[in-house]
């Protein structure tokens, strides 16, 4: 196989393609390029037309890069390069992790755990102990006081002109405890108080 560089000017993307690269997926491809660099290349035509390599291709475009690694593929029909196309994005979909080797992995890197496409937060979690995580898992989603008065006083204020407009909340159900007001808030379209 031989790698040629070609400028990302002399590129086009194909008019049909299957795979759609969300923004968080790009930014992580160029995390990933400004780690490692560009470790495999951009599969073309002989005209440039991009066959595998979409998401590299758009992740070095908007990183300002003028070049990059291409492999050409000559001689292929429009079925082929179809095909092709189809095949690269779904071959790699038919594999599984293997959760165990992955757990080894995270934990033989010793807390280096940027690691692009990965979350940060996740892979610390598996690199700690039982007590670190239950005590991660344990603070998820907890607000601070400060926090939960800012949402009420906000939603208060959106609540009164939802309010005008809508039915009357639902009243609480009987025969419970009345929640704490500083443990609610209240939904800005409907007025349902919602327990933190």
């Amino acid at each position: 196989m031989t790698i040629v560089t070609k400028p990302l000017s002399e590129l086009r993307k194909m008019e049909k393609n299957i795979r759609r690269h969300t923004e968080k997926q790009l930014k992580e491809y160029v995390r990933s390029l400004q780690m490692f660099g560009q470790i495999k290349p951009v599969v073309v035509d002989e005209t440039g037309e991009i066959i595998a390599g979409n998401g590299l291709y758009e992740a070095l475009k908007s990183m300002g890069a003028e070049t990059c690694l291409c492999y050409v593929m000559e001689g292929l029909t429009t079925n082929q390069k179809k095909k092709l196309m189809l095949a690269d994005n779904r071959v790699y979909e038919l594999g599984f992790t293997d959760t165990g080797i992955f757990d080894e992995i995270i934990r033989e890197l010793e807390g280096d755990i940027d690691v692009p496409g990965w979350d940060a937060d996740l892979l610390e979690m598996l690199n700690s102990s039982i007590a670190d995580a239950n005590s991660m898992v344990e603070s998820y989603g907890t607000y601070e006081q400060s926090e939960v008065d800012a949402i009420n006083s906000r939603t208060r204020v959106d609540h009164s002109a939802a309010q005008a407009t809508s039915a009357p909340a639902a009243a609480p159900p009987s025969g419970g405890a009345p929640t704490p007001e500083e443990h609610v808030v209240i939904c800005p379209k409907c007025g349902e108080r919602i327990c933190l």
